[in-house]
C-alpha cells in the first residue's frame, strides 16, 4: 500500500512533479507580467511624451532636426597606431 501512495498514480512523486511545474509556471507568469507592464509604459510614453518620441527617433531611426548638422570625424588614433 505504501508503494502505491509514493509511486502510484497521483502519488507523492506526481505531487512533487506538479509542484515543480506550478512553481515554474508561476515564475514564467511573473516575468511575463513584468514585460507586459514595461511594454504598457513604453506604449503610454510613445502616445503622450514628445521628448521620449524625439529620443527614440534620434537613437533608433537616426533622425535629426532641420537645423542640426552631423559631423563625422575620422579616427586619427587608428592611423597613428598603424604607423
Amino acid at each position: 500500500m505504501l508503494f502505491f501512495v509514493i509511486f502510484g498514480e497521483n502519488g507523492l512523486v506526481d505531487l512533487n512533479l506538479l509542484r515543480e511545474q506550478r512553481d515554474s509556471l508561476l515564475e514564467k507568469n511573473r516575468i511575463l507580467e513584468q514585460e507586459s507592464l514595461s511594454l504598457y509604459r513604453e506604449i503610454d510614453r510613445l502616445k503622450h511624451d514628445l521628448k521620449y518620441i524625439e529620443n527614440v527617433a534620434r537613437q533608433e531611426l537616426g533622425m535629426i532636426k532641420k537645423e542640426e548638422v552631423i559631423f563625422k570625424l575620422k579616427n586619427s588614433r587608428k592611423k597613428k597606431d598603424a604607423e
